[in-house]
């Protein structure tokens, strides 16, 4: 506590200065009633407030210290009388009551006065808004913190508070987990505290208090200054920005900062921090310039740091934490008393202390003026009372350590000691250490205990068990009482789910119970749990303070829900608390959460959740879910299955399922049952299925008959009892059955489908609509089996779909369209033009239905009034009396029958006039028993035919019966009828032809009820069909079906084209010619008639050729047969309804034969001819049409054999082409055809079991029989698709997914050095299939072969002819061919320590030995025989068995030479040209072997080039072959000098040969000199004559080596300097003046730089093309080249292509993804080719592509580029066609990035590519979206655009527009004028020159337009023009001169 200071004040007495303090000091233990006391109060806090002092740092006061006795001495006597007044006045107050005020009052007295009794200690009744406390953190949530504070408080911090970091940046920071509190805040972190508020918590009850607490150092720090910032100070920040060296930190202070570099001075630590993170340390530096305060963490500095004494340290700069050095100055009751920092003091609680066990005499180790270390704990700005603190943990700046859990019990704790009327200090044994807990007198026992002393002892022990800890003081709170030892559920962890637990009661509210367990645990009890049924006001039933059982129901982040349902608390079945526990099969209580129509969720304990469908609810037939169960219902449930995986549990409400009946009548789905009704409901009529009470159905509403009107009177006259002789069983729904008494339904029961497999394309099935969407109808048939008709399946007619054309459950035939057994999906169409009925079924349920409800009716009757039906029967004669006339009718009555009704319309009069009353003999036509209404006729020809019939004599009876016609009639006999009477439902028909037989027919169908049905009048003729004759089964009627129900309206247009054609198929008719297209005659003939003539329909089939409409012309006549209609073309649109033919053979008769061209007859035609002309032609296939039906197809590969031809596929076929060609295969599905022209074996031979037969994958499908066919022997075309390294020879295509391999030795007839070159990726080839294999896992592998002799076709020239070309050519196939010395050569494959292995041909390989390598000692094999070298030896041995084969590279002659012939020196002359290798590489120079000698030379640096070379090795390589020349010979010392320098050797004329044996066809480095042999030869301008005389017999294989490299571009060899000198000097002489002589030197110079930078450049190309070239083969060789590159795309990317190869699909995406995270995030171009790749794969192997593309797209969004993101997806897309989704993409891309060029000309390009209409609007949405300086590039780019991909003259248009507002811009007459050549109009071009060239414009432009006219017109003009260009240049010149 500080000592007071105040200022000097007016009122000199100093009594009266001190007397206000007294009464504040002591106001607190006043009554509070005293009004007088009251006031003083209030008046010392204002006279305080107003003499508060400027300087609140402790200062001195004016008075004297002796003056300053004396007045407390006078204060402390007047206090004490004030006391004994009180305790006279209040006797009842207890003196202990004093004590406790003064132990939870905050003391801040000077030292001088009188001492505190206790030390100050905060609780909730001192602790006040403003306090600093330091605390630990105890739990970090995430929205708020939980801090541990002196005296075992606890406070809370919200998130907003935590840092100022998050109130600058805002709450929205949390979503980022670098800045959420987990990332900055951890338990046990010690933090400084300032109270914000503090808040009552009513929930918990009115005593207990709620402290809100700030971290925030804007609030500690607001009095810091950077003045005041000293070094050696410890100063709390948060990290506000991670740099690269260190961490820039935030004081709360805008006026300095900090930071804290990440690596301690000494080094040894290294600081890993997050943003927004607090952190303590040592100010080591200030840079006040700056404005930056320089830390240091170290945590060992940290914890030693004490704060110096300063002068003018305020209270304000004291923060919670700081360690300083004090004293004892005395000690209290609890604690002691320290002096600090000159001018403050504080006190010890004694729960602070050093010792943390402290016993009864721990006032001896504090003596008085004793030093110790402390820090501070607390400060009240109000009192300026300060707390400090000794703990040893706390001074070293770490929390204590808690070694003990609440709920821990402790048998044998150790008192240490017994405070009076306090409680106990425990030591408790916990490991490692012990910790001190403290029992307060309250919980020793269960009972009152008031005096410890008595009962506990020091040093005795007891039983304790934890119930909370002070993460501040390190100190356990623990418990004596035994109800507590015994109590189950102690913390949260002990809390189970279902456990059943006693809680009292403690508070309700309208959302629930709070409750509380015995151990303090609070739950939540929600309103739905607290009752069985719903509570209204829940505090009536729960009572607080009352004590009631729960089950818990669930624990989660500490909050505890409970349940007080009845059932579930006594529930004695299993709980069900997670899904592993959801065994089938188990028996348990849940609630139900959610009602749905398809079933309920149930939820059961620690929120597990399932679902029990509707058919598992136990629900009677025609119930529904919400009205028998309601939500918050406990029910009993089964666990039928459960995925845990998927978090799903299938339940059922129904315990134990019954059984079936005995006899084992369970109804199937489909059949047919009988049943019985039970009940009705509003939806459905319950029925006992077959009567026997084991099983329940019910019928819906819908189903009880097809016509929706008999459905509702049916359902309107059933009762209980009824019984349905026939019902469908169409689903069942758990134990009910949903049946069917549809007639349509159950009469062809047996045809409708239940299982997908039995469904039949093509075919027409009943069903019934289940469902309607706005996209179609959904069509159920038996079970869940379900098609789906979409809008424009559902009706004829492209507007006659409406949601209403049909209704739900309404009886349908359906058309199945397609079945798709793997999605389980089914199209079907109802459209009336493919389902119309075949059968009157329709009208014959109609009646069977109208005769139920009339025996219905006659039932609920009682038979009353329903006799006159068996008198009156349809067809015969009635008498009846006239007895009323209306409008549209006479009513008629009978005598002996008057519940019935005659009815005569106005059109069955006949002709009569009746009268009211009289008699009238009528024919009945028609019978409705339901209405009791009998419709009649008069008509003579009606009623005349049954009286004819039935005689006179029976005249006078009231009934006649005409004699059955109808057993003349016969089913399905087509009749013309005569409408009598029209229906609402049907029509009465009359059959003149058959004795006017009365028949009924339906006026609609099944699919057409709910649609406009055609109008029928009365006396109308129509046709119709017998269907049935009377019967019972058709209620005694005959049943027609009308004709017009199968015919589909036509329409207007059609009808009037159908009149007015008169023209068959077959017909010959004369045509004019209106079009000529390359395909197709387009023609008109007859009345407005088109139609077209193909191209295959005008020559024969042996007249074909080129181009056959160029004998053709528009508006001639011609005569044509026509072969087709509309419907067979397969062009039927509008415009061209015929097919024509001109051919002679059609025309002359034979037309009926022009069909016969299918694909069917080339079933057997394999290798026939056919001939067909070219429709399109694309990259690799050209397509043909071989006739109107019939199209083929013509891979690049199969149209030749010779490569040039290949190379020039594009040229060769062209639309319209003429092509012959054999069939390979035939596709009859598809129509088509694959043909091949070159003359392969298949057509002559059969094929063997060696042969391949390969689908075409590409372009047929799985049901096409078209195949490749390849054949041993046969000579093909193939395209190189890859050049494998090494010695791996070339994977060459030769089908459209057909490779095969050629081996290394049969790429060329002779062995050649370097075999490979001038082979490349996608050259054409001739080759030669050697052999076709099969591998065991079915791999089928060619062998192919590209020498020369074996591909050759001409068989005069034998290949053996030349001996030396036979030896050159042989390959050894088989081990018995070789023999020992032999001579042989071959390549070396391999190389290792112990030899190397040769590849003799493609079947034999021969190993050397490291000691028959050479003749000498051979150091490095690898450097002298390296992979690919060419070689020759002898062989050694063979083992045919083995098949092993051995050789020798050491010669004959070696062996008979002696050293020193080899190596003598005296045979090299100075001047001698040698070849030789290079054997090792120095900084100084080239060691050169010299072939066929063990001779070595020294080449140094200055002799190796004329140039200078930095770097040898970049150049050179060990092994290479070299040529150089002799400098000098030091035969004394055996030294050889060479020179390499290109002057050197070209300035030799021949050529010195240096080994005797290159006579003898040696191999050593023959090759290296015949190369430098040829370049002598190519650079001496030698004649072309001499140059092939020379070399005519050895046919020169170097020379095509050499040929195929010149072809290599980035090999290229470029001019050597010397030549291009001798060339410059040519041009120089022709020069006369010097200064161009300079000139062109200057030239010369900047060329040669030139040339050099570009060698450099080829240099580097060609070491990129030998990386490319050694391509890894292993995934382990991807992983060392991406760990050396990890930054390179090009690498990754291989790798992706290389697993993609071994079709891992999936691994491809993980090296994906895994490249995506390793590419630095700065290579942005390197990340967006992986995206691309990513894009490419996902687009191939995605599932779906579409969807894998775009999720892709959207992830790489995140990251890159959009624009070039969007660029680059637009590309794939057009690359794979993908027109749609580009054409998406691009809307997108124009509507985002509206001001970017390159995505309108994207959109410009896909326009023109895709031949679409509105080019030009694009281009003004452009302009119009382009700012200003963009619009000359885009109109210029879509211009040329034009010209490439659109129309020509759109392009000049835009250039002459942008030319006319730009004239002088010579850039666009540039392009405009390239595209004009481009299209090479050479008037235009011209025209466009001139006026170019008319221009004025400054000379140097005028210059480069005029050097452009010439440069064309000397590649396309003549000598004139060239002229004339010339002189218009000069009179320009004479021009602008003048």
């Amino acid at each position: 506590m500080a000592i007071p200071s105040k200022k000097k004040s007016f009122n000199r007495n100093p009594k009266d200065r001190l007397k206000p303090k007294k009464t504040l000091l002591k106001s607190s233990n006043r009554k509070k009633d005293d009004s007088e006391s009251t006031a003083k109060s209030k008046t010392s806090v204002m006279q305080l407030e107003d003499d508060a002092p400027d300087f609140p740092r402790g200062g001195r006061s004016a008075l004297s210290r002796r003056e300053e006795d004396e007045i407390r001495e006078e204060v402390d006597a007047e206090f004490e009388s004030e006391q004994r007044d009180s305790k006279k006045k209040g006797k009842h107050r207890r003196p202990a009551n004093v004590e406790e005020d003064d132990i939870g009052s905050l003391f801040g007295d000077g030292i001088s006065g009188k001492l505190p009794k206790y030390a100050n200690k905060i609780t909730l009744k001192n602790i006040s808004p403003g306090m600093k406390l330091w605390g630990a953190i105890v739990e970090v949530n995430p929205k708020d913190l939980v801090v541990s504070l002196p005296g075992g408080l606890r406070g809370f911090v919200r998130v907003e508070e935590a840092s100022d970091i998050f109130l600058e940046n805002g709450i929205k920071e949390l979503d980022h987990e670098s800045s959420s509190l987990y990332s900055i805040f951890i338990v046990g972190q010690l933090v400084s505290c300032i109270v914000l508020h503090v808040d009552d918590d009513k929930k918990e009850g009115k005593g207990n208090k709620k402290i809100w607490l700030s971290l925030r150092l804007g609030l500690f720090h607001k009095s810091l200054t950077l003045d005041a910032v000293q070094e050696g100070m410890v100063l709390t920040a948060y990290v506000k920005s991670i740099e690269d060296h260190g961490y820039i930190l935030h004081f709360g202070l805008s006026s300095f900062s900090g930071f804290l570099p990440r690596k301690s001075q000494d080094g040894s630590l290294d600081i890993k921090m997050n943003a927004g993170q607090l952190v303590q340390g040592i100010v080591k530096s200030i840079d006040k310039t700056r404005g930056v305060v320089y830390l240091d963490s170290n945590p060992d500095l940290l914890s030693k740091c004490v704060v110096k004494d300063v002068k003018g340290l305020s209270i304000d700069l004291l923060v919670p934490g700081m360690m300083v050095n004090a004293r004892v100055h005395s000690t209290l009751e609890n604690g002691i008393m320290l002096s600090f920092l000159t001018y403050f003091t504080g006190t010890v609680d004694i729960f602070h202390l050093q010792n943390s066990l402290p016993n009864a005499t721990w006032k001896n180790d504090y003596y008085e003026n004793k030093k110790v270390n402390a820090r501070i704990l607390f400060i009240d700005p109000l009192t300026r009372a300060v707390g400090l603190t000794m703990n040893s943990h706390l001074v070293h700046n770490k929390a204590p350590p808690p070694y003990v859990k609440t709920g821990d019990i402790y048998d044998s704790s150790r008192i240490v000691r017994v405070d009076k009327g306090f409680g106990l200090l425990l030591d408790i044994p916990s490991t490692p250490v012990s910790t001190p807990a403290y029992v307060s007198i309250f919980d020793v026992a269960d009972e009152e205990v008031r005096k410890l002393e008595k009962r506990f002892r020091d040093g005795g022990n007891v039983r304790v068990r934890v119930i909370g800890f002070r993460h501040l003081e390190g100190l356990a709170m623990g418990t004596l009482k035994a109800s507590v030892l015994e109590g189950t559920v102690f913390t949260h962890a002990d809390v189970k789910p279902g456990m059943i637990v006693k809680a009292k009661v403690i508070a309700v509210e309208n959302f629930g119970a709070i409750v509380q367990f015995s151990a303090g645990i609070k739950a939540l009890c929600p309103l739905p749990h607290m009752s069985e049924f719903d509570i209204v006001k829940p505090g009536k039933n729960f009572k607080i303070g009352a004590e009631l059982m729960f089950r818990v129901l669930g624990c989660k982040s500490k909050r505890i829900t409970v349940t007080h349902k009845k059932t579930l608390v006594k529930s004695k079945l299993k709980v069900l608390a997670s899904y592993a526990d959801a065994t089938d099969g188990l028996v348990t209580h849940g609630w139900i959460t959610k009602i749905e129509n398809h079933g309920c969720f149930v939820r059961f304990y620690n929120g597990v959740q399932g679902f029990a469908h509707r058919s598992e609810l136990g629900l009677e037939p025609g119930s529904e879910a919400s009205s028998t169960f309601h939500v918050g219902q406990v029910v009993k449930c089964r666990v039928i299955n459960s995925v845990p995986a998927s978090r799903r549990i299938n339940l059922s409400f129904i315990i134990s399922p019954k059984r079936a009946s005995i006899d084992g009548d369970v109804p199937k789905l489909g059949t047919l049952v009988s049943g019985v009704v039970i009940r009705l409901t509003p939806s459905v009529v319950v029925i006992d299925v077959n009567g026997k009470g084991y099983h329940m159905g019910s019928i819906p509403n819908e189903h009880l008959a097809d016509h929706q009107g008999h459905a509702g009177s049916l359902k309107s006259l059933l009762k209980p009892g009824y019984k349905f002789d026939s019902l469908l069983v169409l689903d069942v729904d758990g134990n009910n059955y949903v049946l069917s008494a549809k007639y349509s339904l159950i009469n062809s029961a047996k045809l409708i489908p239940s299982d997908i497999a039995q469904v039949q394309p093509h075919t027409v099935v009943h069903g019934y609509i289940c469902n309607s969407i706005e996209a179609g109808y959904f069509v159920r048939f038996i079970g869940r089996l379900t098609g789906f008709a979409s809008k424009t399946k559902a009706t004829d007619g492209p507007k006659a779909f409406s949601s209403d054309s049909f209704y739900i459950g309404q009886s349908v035939r359906s058309h199945i369209l397609n079945v798709n057994s793997e999605a389980g999906r089914i199209t079907v169409s109802l459209k009336q033009s493919s389902c119309f009925s075949i059968d009157s079924s329709l009208i014959q349920g109609y009646f069977l239905v109208d005769e139920k409800i009339a025996d219905l009716q006659m039932s609920n009757s009682n038979g009353y009034g329903f006799k006159w039906v068996e008198k009156i029967n349809i067809g015969s004669v009635v008498e009846g009396e006239i007895q009323e006339k209306k409008e549209f009718g006479v009513v008629l009555n009978f005598k002996e029958h008057n519940d019935v009704v005659g009815f005569i319309a106005h059109h069955q009069m006949g002709g009569t006039d009746v009268d009211v009353g009289s008699v009238v003999r009528a024919l009945v036509l028609d019978i409705s028993k339901a209405e009791c209404i009998v419709d009649l006729s008069l008509k003579p020809e009606l009623v005349s035919s049954v009286v004819q019939e039935d005689g006179l004599d029976h005249l006078h009876s009231k009934k006649k019966r005409r004699r059955d016609a109808r057993n003349e009639l016969e089913l399905h006999q087509t009749v013309n009828a005569i409408v009598e009477i029209v229906k609402e439902n049907y029509v009465v028909l009359s059959i003149p032809e058959y004795n006017h037989a009365i028949g009924y027919a339906s006026i609609c169908d099944y699919n057409t009820q709910k649609l406009p049905i055609k109008h029928f009048v009365n006396g109308q003729s129509i046709v119709a069909t017998i269907e049935a004759l009377p019967g019972p089964s058709t209620a005694g009627r005959l049943l027609l079906l009308l004709k017009s129900l199968s015919e589909v309206s036509e329409t207007s247009s059609s009808k009037r084209a159908k009149k007015r054609s008169g023209y068959n198929i077959g017909s010959i008719v004369e045509a004019e010619i209106t079009d000529i297209n390359p395909l197709e005659l387009r023609v008109k003939f007859g009345n407005g008639l088109y139609g077209r003539v193909h191209i295959t329909e005008v020559n024969d089939d042996d007249h074909f050729m080129d181009k056959p409409f160029l004998k053709f012309r528009v508006g001639q006549l011609l005569n044509a047969r026509i072969v087709a209609n509309a419907h067979q073309s397969r062009n039927g649109r509008k415009g061209s309804p015929w097919e024509l033919s001109v051919k002679p053979s059609i025309l002359a008769g034979a037309w009926e034969k022009a069909d016969n061209l299918l694909v069917e007859n080339f079933n057997s035609s394999v290798g026939k001819a056919v001939t067909g002309y070219v429709v399109k032609v694309d990259n690799d296939w050209a397509w043909l049409t071989v006739s109107r039906h019939v199209m083929a197809q013509l891979f690049l590969l199969d149209s030749s054999c010779e490569p040039s031809e290949l190379q020039e596929f594009h040229k060769r076929f062209y639309v319209g082409k003429a092509v012959c060609g054999s069939i390979l295969s035939i596709n009859r599905e598809k129509s088509r055809l694959r043909l091949t022209l070159c003359p392969s074996s298949v057509i002559c031979r059969e094929p063997t079991d060696n042969d391949i037969k390969i689908h075409n994958l590409g372009n047929v499908n799985s049901n096409d029989i078209g195949t490749d066919h390849v054949l041993e022997g046969d000579i093909i075309g193939g395209k190189i698709a890859r050049v494998l390294s090494g010695v791996g020879g070339l994977f060459v295509q030769i089908g459209p997914h057909l490779y095969g391999k050629v081996h290394f030795t049969e790429l060329t007839d002779k062995f050649v050095t370097e075999p490979l070159n001038g082979y490349h990726e996608g050259q054409f080839v001739k080759c030669k299939v050697l052999e076709i294999s099969q591998s065991c896992k079915g791999t089928k592998h060619i062998d192919l072969s590209l020498r020369g002799s074996l591909v050759s076709l001409q068989l005069d020239s034998p290949v053996g002819a030349n001996d030396d070309e036979a030896f050159s050519d042989l390959r050894y196939e088989k081990i018995d061919d070789l023999h020992p010395n032999m001579d042989i050569q071959g390549y070396v494959k391999d190389i290792s320590s112990k030899g190397c292995f040769i590849m003799l041909s493609r079947k034999i390989d021969a190993k050397v030995l490291l000691s028959n390598l050479s003749d000498g000692y051979v150091e490095k094999p690898e450097n002298d025989f390296p992979v690919g070298k060419l070689v020759n030896g002898k062989v050694l041995s063979v083992e045919p068995l083995s098949k092993r084969v051995e050789l020798t590279f050491k010669t004959n002659n070696a062996k008979r030479a002696s050293k020193s012939e080899i190596g003598d020196v005296s045979k090299l002359n100075v001047g001698d040209v040698i070849s030789g290798r290079v054997r090792r590489i120095e900084s100084y120079g080239l060691f050169i072997t010299i072939d066929d000698t063990n001779m070595v030379g020294l080449c140094h640096i200055s002799e190796l080039s004329d140039s200078h070379i930095e770097n040898i090795e970049s150049k050179y390589r060990v092994g290479e072959g070299v040529v150089a020349k002799v400098l000098k010979v030091e035969k004394e010392r055996n030294r050889i000098s060479l020179g390499m320098k290109d002057s050197y050797i070209g300035n030799c004329t021949a050529v010195n040969v240096t080994s005797d044996h290159d006579s003898d066809g040696g191999f050593g480095g023959n090759s290296a000199i015949d190369d430098y042999q040829l370049s002598m030869l190519q650079n001496d301008d030698l004649p072309a004559s001499n140059l092939q005389g020379e070399h005519e017999e050895s046919d020169l294989p170097v020379l095509s080596q050499a040929d195929s490299r010149a072809h290599v571009p980035p090999l290229e060899v470029t001019l050597d300097d010397m030549e291009g000198s001798e060339l410059e000097d040519a041009v120089i002489g022709t020069k006369e003046n010097h200064d161009e002589q300079k000139i062109v030197e200057k030239n010369r110079r900047r060329e040669r730089k030139k040339m050099k930078e570009e060698r450099e450049k080829e240099i580097r190309a060609a070491e990129e093309r030998l990386l490319e070239q050694d391509i890894p083969r292993t995934a382990d060789e991807f992983e060392k080249l991406v760990r050396s590159s990890p930054n390179s795309s090009f690498v990754w990317i291989k790798y992706m292509a290389f697993m993609l190869s071994m079709a891992d699909v999936e691994k491809a995406r993980s090296i994906a993804e895994r490249a995506l995270q390793t590419i630095n995030f700065r290579e942005e171009g390197e990340k967006l080719n992986i995206w691309v790749a990513y894009f490419n794969l996902e687009n191939e192997y995605g599932n779906p592509p579409e969807e894998a593309v775009v999720k892709t797209f959207q992830r790489a969004l995140q990251y890159c580029d959009p624009k070039k993101l969007h660029l680059s997806l637009i590309g794939m897309y057009e690359r794979t066609n993908q027109h749609k989704l580009a054409n998406e993409l691009l809307d997108r891309m124009t509507r985002r990035f509206k001001s970017s060029c390159k995505v309108w000309l994207k959109r410009v390009e896909s326009f023109l590519k895709q031949g679409k209409d509105g080019v030009q609007s694009v281009v003004n949405r452009a302009l119009l979206s382009l700012p200003r300086n963009k619009h000359i590039k885009f109109i210029s780019q879509a211009a040329i655009l034009e010209f490439k991909c659109g129309v020509p003259d759109r392009g000049r248009s835009m250039f002459e527009g942008i030319l006319r507002e730009y004239p002088k811009r010579t850039d666009l007459w540039s392009i405009y004028l390239d595209q004009e050549i481009r299209v090479a109009d050479a008037e235009v071009i011209r025209a466009l020159f001139e006026r170019a060239t008319c221009l004025s414009l400054p000379p140097k432009k005028m210059k480069f337009l005029f050097k452009k006219y010439l440069e064309y017109e000397k590649s396309c003009g003549d000598e004139e023009r060239i002229e004339s260009v010339k002189r218009k240049a000069m009179e320009y010149v004479e021009s602008s001169l003048s």
